[in-house]
């Protein structure tokens, strides 16, 4: 039997979590309130500068108002809101656009994951592979989405005569589905490069020890990457699908470009373009950016959900 411990070994026993935890000098101490004083402007004037529009984006979707008669505004609660929500329009929008994000950013992870890879593990041309890879990310979104737009029309376009099966007179625009496509090569094109970077971000995270290990007890190559590399990247992962879903699911320059949003090639962000800047609808137009704020929070909360990765775990802080 264990001898009975004594109530003075009791309280000298350290709580646990604060043993190793180092104390906090006094210049520590001054340092961490001097840079908060520092950053307290610059914290103040981006809350400003995003909550302004935010809150005056709430309070116009309120009301009726339209530009053409400013004098005609008037409060009609939340009419704007049940409008939109029981609008098909809207709930077709919603569905092009969660299509263009979830097929986009599933497309970009598995080609990014690839060239990120190949920036990982070349030890040739290093900077020059890695430069070429990059350079679709450095071209502004309108150009790509006007070449893109180039490359798809059946009058003066490459495309269709790089495609087996496909005539040369067949429209890209005048349908829906490959109308979507198009948009979507456009997207896909433009995008990869940073999902690439951010993945190449997580392979320099994963352990060579680790590898070499798994390749001394036998694990064959996909082995290493499902049980080694990928649950090593996990954190960079989710870093990398947020960013881009978040991105992709505001889609707007390329269907700008390419369609006009004809065609049902329309997302969530064409719609509210549409009601506030072509018809001048600021009510309705801001009732809409007030639901994509909201819609976008979701996706959000539901990738965060989806992958339950711990940052503060992922950067060693526990």
């Amino acid at each position: 039997m264990a001898p009975p411990v004594r109530d003075d070994q009791q309280r000298e026993k350290p709580s646990p979590g604060k043993a190793d935890r180092p104390e906090v000098s006094d210049r520590a101490r001054q340092e961490q309130r001097l840079a908060q004083r520092l950053v307290a402007p610059a914290v103040v004037i981006m809350l400003l500068v995003t909550a302004f529009p935010i809150l005056r984006a709430l309070y116009l979707s309120f009301y009726t108002y339209s530009l053409t008669s400013p004098e005609d505004r008037a409060f009609i609660g939340i009419d704007n809101y049940v409008t939109a929500l029981t609008d098909g329009l809207f709930w077709r929008d919603i569905g092009v656009t969660v299509l263009y994000m979830v097929v986009t950013v599933g497309i970009e992870l598995v080609i990014g994951f690839a060239f990120a890879m190949v920036m990982h593990r070349v030890v040739f041309a290093r900077g020059l592979i890695r430069t070429s890879i990059l350079i679709p990310y450095g071209i502004i979104t309108v150009v790509s989405g006007f070449a893109w737009q180039f490359a798809f029309t059946y009058q003066n376009g490459f495309i269709n005569g790089w495609l087996p099966g496909i005539g040369d007179s067949f429209n890209w625009f005048g349908e829906t589905t490959p109308a979507v496509i198009a948009i979507m090569v456009s997207e896909i094109w433009k995008t990869t490069p940073f999902m690439s970077l951010l993945l190449l971000a997580g392979l320099a995270q994963v352990s060579d020890d680790m590898i070499e290990a798994a390749k001394v007890d036998g694990a064959t190559w996909w082995q290493r990457l499902w049980r080694v590399i990928l649950p090593n990247m996990r954190a960079a992962i989710m870093v990398a699908v947020l960013f881009r879903a978040l991105d992709a699911y505001r889609i707007f320059d390329n269907i700008f470009v390419m369609t006009s949003g004809a065609v049902g090639t329309e997302s969530i962000s064409f719609l509210v373009y549409r009601q506030t800047i072509e018809q001048f609808q600021l009510g309705m137009g801001s009732a809409l950016s007030v639901l994509l704020f909201l819609s976008v929070l979701l996706v959000a909360f539901l990738i965060v959900k989806l992958f339950r990765v711990d940052l503060a775990k992922a950067r060693g802080e526990e």
